[in-house]
């Protein structure tokens, strides 16, 4: 029996890596990509020596070739944090217009099915809560975080576009807050950014009054909604997250007793255009997916924290900033 073959960008990230394990696992013959700007080889290294698995080192923001039959394609190339896209905004646009139509006229090309990583900011700071999928947005789009939310909302208009006017077969999933081992350590977000201050004995920084929310969603439940989308035969967009909403500030205060510390909190100004919310509504997961997360954040949380702890001392005091690209 022929295996299928799947496409998956942004291999070498947090997310890339583990959609790449669950599809050699599931049988597939995985193709990898990735420029390592801000993916680490380390993550998919144990995958290396299989039969089943080729990594190509290509920016797909360039013209992509793939030669053979290509059955599924998943779009995962973007940097995902602040401190990222603060860092590379161009590329990060790249990657979300360029990239995603190089993946579309691929996808066209080979017959095959495409899968676009959309984010929860393409709601922006919210003003519905929580937020459903027919919700617009509210987005800056010359803000320092628009390079992300508008390169996104971007991907899914020509996403559409193509699903439309070529008949691609596309899916979109909307990805909200997500954890789980090989985040990249102080890559700014709130998880690994607690994790590692508590970790090295410093305060824990929260911006705001941390009053602002969010939904955190362990990495092994959004890759079975990911898997379950692909495999659907719906083309809207659909929320994949934890509804179980918690403010930054308690979320501090879980950290500091997840790993035993007497850390003191800490409060900074707010970063602009912050969202105030964050709160998937996963009624068309249930409904169209039968999808609904199972891992609740105190056990997640417990795998995370081992994950970080194993990590080798110099980790933790290593910056994760992207790689020099321009």
């Amino acid at each position: 029996m022929t295996r299928k073959r799947i496409l998956i960008t942004g291999a070498a990230g947090f997310l890339g890596s583990h959609l790449c394990d669950r599809f050699i696992k599931e049988g597939y013959h995985v193709i990898g990509m990735d420029n390592l700007i801000t993916g680490d080889m380390k993550n998919i290294e144990h995958l290396m020596p299989l039969e089943h698995f080729d990594f190509y080192h290509h920016d797909v923001s360039r013209y992509i070739h793939i030669p053979g039959e290509l059955h599924y394609i998943l779009h995962f190339a973007s940097p995902a944090s602040p401190i990222d896209y603060l860092k590379i905004p161009i590329p990060t646009l790249k990657v979300g217009s360029l990239g995603t139509h190089n993946c579309l006229g691929l996808a066209l090309a080979k017959g095959a099915r495409m899968l676009i990583a959309s984010t929860s900011e393409v709601y922006g700071d919210p003003v519905v809560h929580p937020q459903n999928e027919d919700y617009w947005g509210n987005v800056n789009p010359v803000g320092p975080r628009g390079v992300y939310d508008e390169a996104k909302r971007f991907q899914e208009a020509m996403t559409m576009a193509y699903h439309t006017f070529h008949g691609v077969e596309t899916r979109i999933v909307r990805i909200f807050n997500t954890y789980g081992p090989r985040m990249r350590l102080n890559d700014g977000r709130a998880l690994p950014a607690f994790i590692g201050q508590a970790l090295r004995g410093e305060d824990i920084t929260v911006f705001g009054d941390g009053s602002q929310t969010r939904s955190f969603c362990y990495v092994d439940d959004l890759i079975e909604g990911i898997y379950r989308l692909l495999m659907s035969d719906y083309a809207q967009p659909v929320n994949i997250g934890n509804p179980d909403e918690i403010s930054i500030l308690d979320f501090a205060k879980e950290i500091i007793s997840l790993t035993g510390t007497d850390q003191k909190i800490v409060f900074k100004p707010l970063p602009k255009d912050d969202p105030k919310q964050r709160k998937p509504d996963i009624t068309r997961a249930k409904e169209i997916l039968g999808w609904e997360p199972t891992v609740d954040r105190q056990e997640g949380l417990k795998k995370t924290y081992a994950y970080f702890k194993s990590l080798p001392e110099e980790d933790l005091y290593k910056y994760a900033h992207p790689r020099d690209f321009k």
